[in-house]
């Protein structure tokens, strides 16, 4: 395992929980709740990249020359757990939209309740980039867990996680497994049910997002 401690950021911006405590509501609908979900990415994406680093590059204004302040160094990309991850892909781009998109698909086995992955799909240069992995819940934390250990096996190196929801029970997980990967959470709910859903939450994140139920 790393040495590096990944830090936790709970979002505390009242703009995001507005926006959290909307697509919490039974009577919001499919539209509304993909724009919200999107629009929370965004706003979780501006902290999520505060420690970029910049270097400073010289241009020419329409009045004269000045030195401005740029991205230095590592390139991006973000990884979408599918398929709930998918909904806030565009809010992370509207961000920064040079970034790179890879994606992963797990299920979990019926039998084991293991995670097993059908899809991985990244940049080859991935292992140079900051990873950006993106899902709207983290609850029992086995599939996130599951999908840094891919990312790992085939070169990354820098990896956070962007979630809107998440359980303790989750976050400990992920601590546990991948320490060194940075969390970044738009709120942090009560608990797990019996059926590993979130409590208070919000349903089935992707099927709230692609009108599947």
């Amino acid at each position: 395992m790393s040495e590096q401690t990944g830090k936790v950021v709970v979002m505390d911006h009242p703009l995001i929980r507005h926006k959290i405590g909307y697509i919490r509501r039974t009577t919001t609908g499919t539209k509304d709740f993909r724009d919200t979900i999107s629009e929370i990415a965004m706003l979780i994406c501006y902290e999520a990249t505060r420690d970029l680093e910049l270097q400073e590059v010289e241009i020419e204004t329409p009045i004269c020359k000045t030195t401005v302040r740029e991205l230095k160094g590592r390139k991006l990309c973000i990884v979408p757990i599918l398929r709930a991850g998918l909904g806030m892909v565009d809010g992370m781009l509207a961000m920064i939209p040079a970034a790179k998109v890879g994606h992963i698909g797990l299920y979990r086995d019926p039998g084991t309740l293991q995670p097993v992955e059908y899809y991985c799909k990244i940049p080859p240069d991935s292992g140079n980039r900051e990873i950006f992995i993106v899902d709207p819940m983290l609850a029992t934390g086995g599939s996130i867990a599951a999908a840094v250990q891919m990312l790992k096996e085939r070169g990354c190196k820098h990896i956070h996680l962007l979630c809107i929801l998440a359980a303790p029970e989750g976050i400990e997980y992920l601590q546990k497994t991948h320490p060194d990967v940075d969390l970044y959470i738009g709120e942090v709910d009560e608990r797990l049910n019996d059926h590993g859903y979130i409590v208070p939450g919000l349903g089935d994140a992707g099927d709230r997002i692609f009108g599947t139920k």
